[in-house]
């Protein structure tokens, strides 16, 4: 079974940035699509990015375009999230999420069968 570990979350001040990680236990990373989510208070799970198992294709949320960049390290079984220029709104618990054995699994968490138990981000103003 594999596990997710996100880490990096914390209180930053709003303009700052934030790199988040995530390490998968085992050894297929290399065969996970995967992606971020993230889930405010009292709102929905809303989808942040999304990365093919080889790294090469990304797709971003409209709420984080241009200011988020998705990667991952296939020999470190770890994805990354570096997140700039951040808002309050940015403020919410980050989960990563992977759905083994599929090339990409875009932006829908019904795509992703595995969970991480999320780190808090916290912007402030």
């Amino acid at each position: 079974q594999v596990q997710l570990v996100e880490s990096g979350g914390g209180l930053v001040q709003a303009g700052g940035s934030l790199r988040l990680s995530c390490v998968a236990s085992g050894h297929t990373f290399s065969t996970f699509a995967m992606a971020w989510f993230r889930q405010a208070p009292g709102k929905e799970r809303e989808f942040v990015a999304a990365i093919s198992r080889d790294g090469v294709t990304a797709q971003y949320g409209v709420s984080v375009s241009g200011r988020c960049t998705i990667s991952k390290d296939n020999a470190k079984n770890t994805l990354y999230l570096q997140i700039n220029s951040l808002k309050r709104d940015d403020t919410a618990v980050y989960y990563c999420a992977a759905r083994p054995s599929v090339k990409y699994a875009g932006g829908f968490s019904e795509n992703y069968n595995t969970w991480g138990q999320g780190t808090q981000v916290t912007v402030s103003s």
